[in-house]
């Protein structure tokens, strides 16, 4: 009897002991799907630069490149950017560990709208946005992915400054950038991969200077809805790890190409982090070979003013950079500020 006792307890305990094979508690998955899957616990995403909002936990900080592998309603997507400038960033800050995005819904099974829209913003006038701006942001209001075209919520004379940089052209966005310093205004460079390799030295003085850098994409683009999901994160993806690994820095700001975009689109890029930002001001400027002249420019941007915009320029316009020194002035005279998009309400 004393035997089958010692022999019962002594299965009770085996069996207690072998109920779990992964006994490291950091194996186990955290995060549930909708449909039951689990994803991977999250490991801490608390390196950057201390005046920036970190993406949510939906991005891991995982150095080593992983293969692109589905996770029931998630797929893990990296990429592993090439050191540059032997090892030290561009801009002596430390180097942050490359992101591995976790994407949900990777097939579009809650079929969110894949409709191209091309962005329009009307001409603003009299103080005010134009009623499509107005549509715009209503719209990206109840899709709830955060993009912004206006801020909405100020009565406020606060402008946001914007500019896209998709490559350099006769060295202006450097002249900007003196421009910028010398009236204390901060502004936002969205950035392509072509950008960030061809003028590191330029993105490392826009960091220095405290601009945000935004996301461009990876290869431009013409049309974005016409992505998949994941097709359309890996158009952010590179361009943030390259900023991560070579610049010390990390952005959550993301402007699609030729504003051309879907509400899949945006929301994917949502789900990681990303806030899409568009434009209730701007004009015919991309084209270095075909511009309206200075007049004209001063003259569109000015009468377009209105509480909350956010203006749109391109680095490449000789106009811009001619008349960028006035055009601040005029704002400032006219009451207005500027402000950081860190700033944007939500």
């Amino acid at each position: 009897m004393k035997l089958q006792k010692i022999l019962l307890i002594m299965l009770l305990l085996l069996c207690l002991s072998g109920c779990r094979t992964d006994r490291d508690p950091s194996t186990w998955g955290s995060l549930s799907s909708s449909g039951g899957s689990t994803a991977p616990t999250q490991p801490d995403v608390s390196q950057t630069r201390p005046s920036q909002t970190l993406p949510p936990a939906s991005t891991l900080t995982t150095a080593p490149t992983l293969p692109t592998q589905p996770q029931g309603d998630f797929k893990i997507l990296s990429y592993t950017p090439a050191v540059e400038n032997g090892g030290v960033t561009y801009t002596g800050l430390p180097s942050l560990p490359a992101l591995e995005y976790l994407l949900t819904d990777p097939e579009n099974q809650r079929q969110l709208s894949t409709e191209r829209i091309d962005h329009s913003f009307g001409a603003a006038s009299e103080g005010e946005p134009h009623r499509i701006t107005v549509e715009n942001q209503k719209r990206f209001d109840e899709w709830g992915t955060g993009a912004i075209t206006w801020d909405a919520g100020t009565e406020q004379k606060v402008l946001y400054l914007t500019f896209d940089c998709g490559y350099e052209y006769q060295n202006l966005t450097s002249a900007m950038l003196d421009v910028l310093q010398e009236k204390g205004v901060q502004a936002t460079f969205f950035v392509t991969m072509t950008y960030l390799r061809s003028s590191p030295k330029v993105v490392a003085r826009m960091i220095a200077e405290g601009h945000n850098v935004g996301n461009h994409s990876l290869t431009h683009p013409e049309n974005c809805a016409d992505l998949s999901r994941e097709e359309m994160v890996m158009e952010a993806l590179p361009v943030e790890n390259h900023l991560r690994v070579n610049f010390g820095y990390s952005s959550r700001y993301f402007r699609f190409p030729s504003g051309v975009y879907s509400r899949n689109a945006v929301d994917a890029l949502a789900g990681v982090g990303y806030r899409a930002v568009f434009w209730s001001i701007a004009y015919a400027d991309w084209d270095p070979e075909n511009q309206i002249g200075t007049d004209a420019a001063f003259q569109i941007l000015t009468q377009r003013l209105h509480p909350g915009a956010v203006i749109l320029l391109h680095t490449t316009s000789p106009d811009n950079a001619a008349i960028l020194a006035d055009f601040i002035d005029y704002c400032l005279s006219q009451g207005y500020r500027f402000a950081n998009l860190d700033d944007f309400p939500g």
